[in-house]
Order: structure tokens, then sequence, then C-alpha cells
């Protein structure tokens, strides 16, 4: 689930150090915006395996 975030960590990271490098505020900018995404998919899908597990230990076993 956390490999779209990471995945968008690392092309932002390539895209700012690429933009620092040529010296395009764009790009570098861009590559921030990159790893923002990624930083809240994996706080999205952490939140979503909580919400799972809260819901998973609040069911009553009947058997």
């Amino acid at each position: 689930m956390g490999d779209d975030g990471n995945m968008d960590k690392l092309k932002g990271k390539a895209k700012e150090m690429l933009g620092k490098a040529t010296g395009d505020e764009r790009k570098e900018a861009e590559g921030k915006t990159d790893q923002a995404k990624g930083g809240v998919k994996d706080t999205m899908d952490s939140m979503k395996e909580r919400a799972e597990g809260m819901k998973d230990s609040l069911k009553r076993d009947d058997s």
C-alpha cells in the first residue's frame, strides 16, 4: 500500500535534485510537491490500516 507514497517521494526527490542542479526553480518546486504528496499517501494508508485494526478488534467472536 505504501509503495505509491514511497514512489512519489523518490520521484519528487529526483526532480528536486535535478531542479537544484540546473537552476530550474519550477522543477525543484514540483519535486517538493511530489514528496509532500507521497507523505500524505503514506499517512492515509497508515490511518486506513489503523482503522481496519480497530474495527477488527471491536468485532466480537461469537463462535
